[in-house]
């Protein structure tokens, strides 16, 4: 699959409303991999993964807890467009855009990956578990260690205690990476 035709993809309803075709951005030989949901409106707008408050928290977290700058990692979402009033990306959005996801996992180099929210979660684990279940506990699938977290939005929403929660998990994402 030719990831350059991502651009011109029309396989779910999602085309027809989307701005941009937010693919991925960073080298695909870094150590850590991230990926989230589907793109917000900044994302659609600006054309990049997590380039919004959600993306300023995120990076903010991973500078502190890894030391790694957004430059160091690969982000994508499971959904490349934006969904309508940022909802939930829905199970036949989440299967057509499935082949591209599987054309940049083949391209990767890093064996890492922070999964955000329980969309990218599910679709990268194969699990149905809840997120209280599921985050911080590596997941070893196609010879890639997946570590689960919540979505930075969630802490945006939530406060201090989903923080607390995702800096936990990037402990976990730490010892994986030394």
């Amino acid at each position: 699959m030719d990831i350059h035709s991502a651009n011109e993809c029309t396989r779910c309803s999602l085309s027809e409303t989307r701005t941009t075709v937010v693919f991925g951005s960073g080298s695909l030989d870094a150590a850590l991999i991230v990926i989230g949901e589907a793109p917000g409106k900044s994302e659609d707008e600006g054309g990049a993964p997590f380039i919004g408050r959600s993306g300023q928290l995120l990076f903010s977290l991973i500078a502190e807890e890894l030391t790694m700058s957004r430059e160091d990692c690969y982000v994508t979402n499971v959904v490349k467009c934006r969904p309508p009033e940022n909802r939930t990306p829905l199970a036949p959005e989440i299967a057509a855009c499935a082949p591209w996801l599987e054309a940049q996992r083949s391209m990767w180099s890093g064996k890492v990956v922070l999964t955000l929210g329980l969309t990218a979660a599910r679709a990268m684990t194969g699990s149905k578990a809840a997120m209280k279940d599921l985050h911080g506990v590596p997941v070893v699938r196609d010879h890639l260690t997946i570590v689960p977290t919540y979505h930075p939005a969630a802490s945006l929403r939530q406060g201090p205690s989903v923080v607390a929660v995702m800096r936990a998990d990037l402990a976990v994402v730490r010892g994986l990476l030394s």
